[in-house]
């Protein structure tokens, strides 16, 4: 290398000669898919030694694809190969395998939420205290660039003292209704993203939440008890105000932006379109849509996410989505629930006592 090069920043980072962190994918569902093949394929410094779930041909059809192990999950657990597991199965399993894992010392990545529950998240995280591992929940979207860039900001001090937050979330389609039915209602499904970056980004607790919805796209989800539209008010600590719109469907794509309002000025997280080329004509300007599915806006987040949870397990220190970061969405997600239903302010210490 030349003298030249160095210079200019051109430095070659020595190999890492380390071996990768073994994690094993439980539940190969959409999710787990996704974070199996990124695992095995994109993330360095990890690998996928085997996959489970509780219907075994799903397990060993992705396992084919891998040309990974497909066995079961107390195997998985019992493996020495193993050192950590990510729980992708569904939500009402995630706290007994968290406690199996914890009890197995492997460390934990576990898809948000732990539990619908607050009782059942405090044993979940509880068993990992008590073993020690090393634990991250999935929030992904910490670690999407865009948004990283607006909590940076905050954090630096260069927007002044922070106002406000405003939140878009919509999905281009809403889920069946048999989803709605069993996932908790839009607040502890849709919205406790939301939550997660109202904390990341203010960086102050919520207090108190007010919450209002209403069923503008599918009488169905009505009928499952939800809403399909809603709005948030989050008040924090100190004294920041963050708003939050949520719909099912916004027909022109997968809609997530953030915006920043302080003293100083103002940052913003905005929708990345397919593609950056856009045609200039007389009679109009054309641009490229709105990503559809969450993996086209989403899976630069998900490579950094998997990023940030191997240097975890590797070189310690802080948990780049703690204990507390998968426990307080859930609680602010209740507080909105009972919000909506009785139509009132719910201060957080009402739902966590």
């Amino acid at each position: 290398m030349t003298t030249e090069m160095r210079d200019a920043g051109f430095v070659l980072a020595e190999a890492d000669t380390r071996p990768p962190v073994r994690v094993a994918v439980l539940g190969t569902g959409r999710i787990g898919r996704m974070h199996a093949e990124l695992l095995a394929r994109e993330v360095h410094g990890a690998t996928v030694p085997a996959v489970a779930d509780v219907v075994p041909g799903v397990a060993a059809r992705l396992g084919a694809d891998l040309g990974v192990d497909a066995g079961s999950i107390d195997e998985v657990l019992a493996s020495s190969d193993v050192d950590a597991v990510a729980i992708c199965s569904s939500t009402d399993t995630h706290v007994d395998l968290v406690v199996r894992a914890a009890e197995a010392g492997k460390a934990i990545f576990c898809e948000k939420p732990v539990s619908l529950d607050l009782a059942e998240v405090d044993r979940a995280l509880s068993a990992v205290e008590a073993a020690g591992v090393p634990f991250m929940v999935g929030f992904n979207r910490r670690f999407d660039p865009g948004h990283a860039s607006v909590r940076e900001a905050v954090r630096s001090g260069a927007l002044g003292d922070l106002h406000m937050l405003r939140i878009t979330s919509r999905d281009p389609a809403p889920p069946p209704p048999e989803y709605v039915a069993v996932g908790g209602g839009i607040f502890l499904d849709m919205t406790i993203h939301d939550f997660d970056m109202a904390r990341f980004v203010v960086g102050s607790e919520v207090v108190e939440v007010f919450a209002r919805g209403a069923v503008r796209i599918d009488p169905r989800i009505g009928d499952a008890g939800d809403v399909d539209t809603a709005v948030v008010v989050l008040t924090h600590a100190d004294g920041t105000l963050t708003t939050i719109d949520n719909s099912r469907q916004a027909v022109y794509g997968f809609d997530q932006r953030l915006e920043a309002f302080g003293a100083a000025g103002m940052a913003v997280s905005d929708n990345p379109p397919r593609h950056a080329g856009w045609i200039r004509t007389a009679g109009a300007t054309t641009g490229q849509p709105l990503p559809w599915f969450f993996l086209d806006r989403y899976l630069p987040s998900y490579r950094n996410e998997w990023a940030a949870f191997v240097s975890f397990v590797r070189d310690g220190g802080p948990s780049p989505v703690d204990a507390a970061s998968g426990r307080a969405p859930v609680v602010i997600g209740l507080a909105a629930t009972r919000s909506l239903r009785e139509g009132r302010p719910v201060a957080i210490e009402e739902v966590d006592q």
